[in-house]
């Protein structure tokens, strides 16, 4: 339906459009020159023009999608700041130039009044634009730094600008996210794309019970992140149909807009490295908040259950960091003194062997 009223609207134009031409040749007295009845030339070229756009109307439309993709894209690489300083900087420009081409249009010389106030806005809006946001540091001075404009200007020098997050199905069902940016460590915009909302909701509608539990957690924790405020969140519309893999989509749609994957997943972290886009593992980050524990250090630990190894113990940490104590099967049940002999880090986290004491 949408795309009928477009079209009408689109034919309509066209008629108007080829009117407006036959109207501006018939001025230069081509018509008459040629020896045409004027009024057939205007119902001629309203019926070419509106004909024309009834059929380029669907690739029209396109194009015009295409350039609001691509300034989107560009605009999401600008802070805020700069783009409200950009857009008073060319109110002022256009103000001025009006100012300076008044005197113009009263030029006697056809034609050149316009041409050259056309000229003057394009300068003044152009001059506007620029000198808002270099001086942007000196706006903000002048101003208060109560309206927070400059704020990150010595930050964007010194490239610490923050770039867009974009948040994996997984990383929302986690729940930890909440958390992490509640603390302040995540900077900049969380982006939801809405095909890893699609697929939140299709494993929150699953007939599986541990799975609709996941999901359902999973929006909640979106809920949560909106209506607090933790942090700026956005959704994002852009979808790649040619991509079945969600995976693929987040890392297409994190080359798009310069931004990284907050994720859990091991898998989709090797594909982005492969891939060269920036990839923010919480895991990695559970891991390297956790103490650290160097050979030779005792602690006091519980012995839980049996190693798979003949004759080990297992213990674990408040962190969930596994201890193996050699010869600890014994002591299952029991609280013992151990001393660390070694520590390994691997990809899955971190594992320590002990032994007692």
């Amino acid at each position: 339906m949408l795309s009928k009223i477009l079209r009408l609207i689109m034919t309509i134009i066209g008629i108007l459009f080829g009117v407006g031409i036959s109207v501006l040749l018939d001025n230069f007295g081509i018509f008459d020159f040629i020896g045409v009845d004027h009024v057939y030339v205007y119902i001629l070229f309203g019926i070419i023009f509106g004909i024309l756009l009834f059929i380029l109307t669907p690739k029209l439309k396109k194009l015009g999608e295409k350039i609001s993709d691509n300034f989107e894209t560009e605009l999401l690489k600008f802070q805020t700041n700069d783009i409200i300083l950009g857009a008073v900087g060319l109110i002022i420009g256009l103000i001025i130039a009006f100012l300076i081409s008044q005197p113009l249009y009263n030029l006697d010389i056809k034609f050149l009044g316009t041409a050259a106030s056309v000229l003057v806005y394009l300068f003044f809006g152009y001059l506007g634009i620029n000198i808002a946001t270099r001086k942007k540091e000196d706006i903000s001075l002048s101003v208060g730094s109560k309206f927070n404009i400059g704020s990150s200007n010595k930050s964007k020098k010194l490239g610490h600008k923050a770039s867009p997050k974009i948040l994996d199905t997984s990383v929302i069902i986690d729940g930890r996210i909440a958390d992490i940016c509640r603390t302040g460590f995540i900077e900049g915009t969380l982006i939801i794309p809405e095909f890893v909302l699609k697929e939140l909701r299709h494993i929150a509608d699953s007939s599986d019970g541990l799975k609709r539990n996941r999901g359902r957690r999973g929006l909640d924790i979106l809920n949560k992140l909106q209506n607090e405020q933790i942090i700026d969140v956005k959704i994002d519309s852009h979808d790649f149909p040619e991509v079945s893999e969600v995976d693929i989509k987040l890392l297409k749609l994190a080359e798009m807009v310069n931004g990284k994957v907050l994720t859990n997943d091991f898998n989709l972290n090797k594909v982005a490295e492969f891939q060269g886009v920036q990839v923010l593992n919480i895991n990695e980050l559970a891991n390297a908040v956790k103490p650290v524990v160097l050979p030779g250090e005792e602690m006091t630990l519980q012995v839980i259950r049996e190693g798979k190894e003949s004759g080990q113990g297992l213990a674990y940490l408040d962190d969930g960091t596994m201890i193996v104590v050699e010869g600890g099967k014994k002591y299952i049940g029991e609280t013992i003194e151990v001393v660390v002999t070694s520590v390994l880090q691997t990809a899955a986290g971190r594992m320590i062997f002990a032994k007692k004491k």
